[in-house]
């Protein structure tokens, strides 16, 4: 092939060729030794070209470019034996010992960093974008090496699309907190940050927290996801600060960055859910419904309330897709938001202006619901009456409570148009709405799944102490002294026994019904007041301020619907939990005879407006009441002395007669007792000047339960023990049974029934589950039967009573501990040598000398033959305050101490 003159048009020749001394075909390096052609030249010789035409050969060349795939596109590769080889004095030939791994190492990064800083210089990559494992600074944090890698691998290296990483979220540059969460970069930073926070934060332990959060979540298949704010925080504070200031526009960021995080993990969840929800909970700052001012609008607030009213489940748009009625074009989608209504303008098909139909199928839809809650009845201030608010639930937060539960709720703050509100009040006045974010239950925080296993297993080791069932009972209403017999039976209600519904045809409820009557000034309504505190689902009312729709079910109409609908009275609130009633002796009869079938059928029948249904109302009652003429007559039987009917008094299982009798002894010890709690519970007890005023707490015969631990105690036996009654003793409860009705229809008492035969097999399965016993024994029996023994003979007469108690004395006195008898023994012998004395002598007694022989003698009478032991204990001395004169035979009790 001929070569044609000229300077070539390509840079293949020095593509092909291996010497470095040609550029664009061209040699650059004239004055190299060992050549011997010429500049510009070729093969055939020198060209005839001068230099400057060649110069503005090669300027048009680098103007316009370079034709690669030209005519003589062949002639680039042609063959130039005297150009194709070596510069040997360029070629370095010698010999090089290998490098170490170290070395190579060093050279490497040092060529990464003269190629990163070229790069840079060019301006072909920004300095911050760029991932090296080496960076220049060798002080430069890990993490910013990381989250410099995970950008990298995002997003390639595309310098156009790929936004700027945001060292400094936290300057907004003069925008808003809204403003600025809504602009891309920010946004993105966001939901990288959120996303690694759902990666790496783990507890104590080590153990990713979120992963295992949403393991479960999808195991359950549920939306929700629930952050904990205080954990975000500790990782990144901007974010946890943006998030109140902006709540609606940062949960969309986290709910996104949230649902690719779930997808990464489970990619087939789709099929599942195509929305997943983040929750923020433990929001620090509690806020009261009545504080809500302008100030909190369009921010994250956590408030808590109680259920009043809820409305049905609604389908509400989510994303609407319209119809053009005149061509039939389908509009959309459009995203529909909570307060604005989305109206197409024209139909891009046609250009009109309407009229456009919602197209049902296409459009997607959530949940809805619309709930009001009240303020909680004990943070409203004296004088004020409770203020409520609306609350929207949507998607899987709908139907999660219910009329009647205390709810913790966090929440967007936001307003909304009300026609009416204008109307009364002038434009523009705006109502307010809470759309809810997270919710809790007040029972669920305290329910079974809240315990931990250190919980749990103080629970198991506490069941294993002989005197748990006398120390649960002394730790009902420490702050209240005596009354033991109230402190058990109301320990037993808390309990309670088994219910059972065989085959479904015929229940037998397991709550236990309790009835306190007595004196006022008894303390009747503190114990009511302390179970408030104590029990779960707790119902507080009133006779005189209760009816009988207020305790049962009462049907209103819908105040924007107009339909009838059935709100839930006190008993119904109650269910699976305590109805607590003072004053019960107030109410009027037909209110009464109201919750007969509550107290034993555990449900309650409504017919009224066209509205049949029956309402559960499965809850325990203590009801507090006076007597007749305000003070208890024991000449009287029980049914004379309290305005009850006999139905009324056979559904209640025990019944507790409190006698506010005289007693020297017991009045001292009463009045030191209250003297003493006043003193220590007093704000400024515990300050310097007051130290030594303060009284020491009286000496208990059992260690106290915390009030913690007891909760969280009577919560694990109502959830997992489950009393059988296959070890039972039947012949015993059958002859108790048949004797209590030959002395009720002797003494004409309160009838006894057989629903007193199921209060005992009920009692004994709540003893039973008071200890954490899977199966009832002979105790739980004999304990179930002194219980009800007591509360039978209560109610007599007394000159009954004292017969009585004598045919019964193998039940009563079981499982008393020999020094209680003992004791009760000795304050009764000090009680009748008190009134001796002062009959004779008259005036007040300071020493009090009880004979020994007295004291052996009545105990012999309950087979306890041996008392010297009695006078070493601790309720000898301290609690009696008495001391034994072995010389002269006589228990010297002083009065006055």
């Amino acid at each position: 092939m001929s070569e044609p003159s000229g300077i070539p048009s390509s840079p293949g020749r020095a593509a092909m060729t291996s010497s470095p001394g040609r550029i664009h075909g061209l040699e650059t390096d004239v004055s190299s030794p060992g050549r011997d052609l010429p500049p510009f030249a070729d093969e055939s010789g020198i060209l005839g070209t001068e230099p400057d035409v060649v110069d503005e050969a090669i300027d048009e060349e680098e103007e316009e470019g370079e034709d690669l795939f030209g005519d003589n596109m062949e002639r680039d590769y042609r063959a130039i034996p005297r150009l194709d080889v070596y510069d040997r004095d360029i070629l370095d030939e010698s010999d090089y010992d290998a490098l170490s791994p170290g070395a190579r190492a060093r050279v490497e990064a040092d060529l990464r960093k003269r190629d990163r800083a070229e790069a840079i210089a060019t301006g072909r990559l920004r300095r911050d974008l760029l991932y090296d494992e080496e960076e220049e600074d060798e002080h430069e944090p890990p993490a910013r090496r990381r989250k410099l890698a995970d950008r990298a691998d995002q997003y390639g290296m595309d310098d156009e699309e790929m936004p700027e990483a945001i060292e400094n979220l936290e300057d907004t540059k003069g925008h808003s907190v809204r403003e600025w969460v809504s602009m891309t970069a920010p946004r993105q930073e966001i939901k990288n940050r959120f996303k690694q926070f759902l990666k790496t934060y783990v507890d104590a332990n080590g153990i990713s927290v979120y992963k295992e959060k949403i393991r479960t979540m999808i195991e359950a298949n549920k939306q929700s996801l629930v952050v904990n704010y205080n954990e975000l925080a500790s990782q990144w504070q901007v974010i946890a600060y943006f998030l109140p200031e902006a709540p609606a526009e940062v949960l969309k960021i986290f709910d996104e960055a949230a649902k690719e995080f779930v997808l990464s993990l489970f990619p087939n969840y789709t099929r599942i859910a195509d929305y997943i929800y983040v929750r923020i909970s433990d929001l620090p700052l509690m806020e009261e419904l009545r504080s809500l001012r302008q100030l909190h609008l369009n921010q994250l607030i956590r408030t808590m309330g109680v259920v009043t009213h809820s409305t049905g489940i609604l389908p509400q748009l989510n994303m609407v897709k319209f119809n053009c009625v005149k061509c039939g074009f389908v509009l959309g989608p459009f995203h529909q938001s909570q307060t604005d209504e989305i109206k197409p303008g024209s139909c891009p098909e046609c250009q009109s202006h309407g009229p456009f139909d919602v197209n049902m199928e296409q459009t997607v839809y959530q949940n809805y619901q619309r709930v009001t809650i009240q303020e909680s009845p004990g943070k409203v201030a004296a004088g004020r009456l409770p203020r409520s608010k609306d609350v929207i639930l949507l998607a899987d937060l709908v139907d999660s409570c219910k009329p009647g539960d205390e709810i913790e709720l966090t929440g967007i703050y936001h307003n909304n148009y009300d026609g009416s509100l204008n109307t009364a009040n002038g434009f523009p006045v705006f109502a307010t709405v809470i759309l809810a974010n997270y919710l809790t239950r007040k029972e669920d925080r305290l329910a079974v799944q809240s315990l931990t296993d250190a919980d749990i297993k103080q629970i198991v080791e506490l069941s294993k102490d002989e005197k748990i069932g006398d120390r649960i009972v002394a730790s009902i209403a420490p702050s209240i002294y005596g009354h033991t017999d109230i402190r058990r039976a109301i320990a037993l209600a808390l309990f309670g026994g088994q219910a059972k519904d065989p085959g479904g045809k015929h229940k037998l409820r397991g709550d236990i019904n309790v009835l306190v009557c007595g004196d006022p000034g008894t303390a009747k309504s503190q114990f009511l007041k302390y179970v408030e505190k104590t029990a779960s689902r707790p119902v507080f009312t009133t006779g005189q301020g209760a009816s009988a729709v207020g305790l049962t079910a009462y049907v209103q109409r819908h105040p924007v619907t107009r339909e009838w609908t059935l709100e839930a009275g006190a008993l119904v609130l109650a269910d699976r939990g305590v109805c607590l009633i003072d004053e019960f002796d107030k109410m009027n009869d037909a209110d009464r005879t109201s919750i007969h079938e509550a107290m034993e059928q555990q449900s309650i029948s409504i017919s009224k407006a066209g509205i049949v249904t029956s309402l559960q109302a499965r809850c325990s009652i203590i009801a507090a009441a006076n007597p007749i003429g305000g003070r208890y007559d024991p000449s009287m039987t029980f049914a004379n002395n309290v305005d009850l009917t006999e139905p009324i008094l056979s559904r209640f299982d025990i019944l507790c007669v409190v006698r506010d009798m005289v007693d020297p002894v017991e009045d001292e010890r009463l009045a030191r007792f209250v003297v003493g709690s006043h003193t220590r519970h007093h704000p400024n007890a515990g300050a310097a000047n007051g130290a030594d005023a303060v009284v020491e707490e009286e000496p208990r015969e059992v260690d106290l339960v915390p009030q913690d631990i007891l909760r969280k105690y009577i919560m694990y036996a109502r959830e997992k023990i489950y009393p059988q009654l296959q070890q039972m003793d039947q012949d015993k409860v059958a002859n108790l049974y048949s004797e209590l009705r030959k002395e009720s229809l002797a003494t004409g008492s309160i009838p006894i029934t057989v629903r007193h035969i199921e209060s005992i097999i009920r009692i004994a399965e709540a003893h039973a589950r008071m200890h954490l016993r899977q199966y009832v024994r002979n105790d739980d029996v004999n304990m179930a039967i002194r219980v009800m023994l007591e509360s039978f003979i209560d109610t007599q007469k007394f000159a009954v009573m004292r017969n009585m108690r004598k045919a019964f004395q193998r039940f009563l006195s079981y499982q008393r501990d020999n020094d209680e008898l003992l004791s009760f023994i000795l304050r009764q012998l000090i009680r009748d040598q008190i009134a001796y004395q002062r009959n004779i002598h008259g005036g007040d007694v300071e020493i009090v000398q009880v004979s020994e022989e007295d004291f052996v003698e009545h105990a012999r009478q309950l087979n306890i033959s041996n008392v010297s032991s009695f006078y070493k204990t601790d309720v000898f001395r301290r609690v009696n305050r008495c001391t034994y004169d072995g010389s002269r035979k006589l228990i010297v009790h002083t009065l006055f101490a």
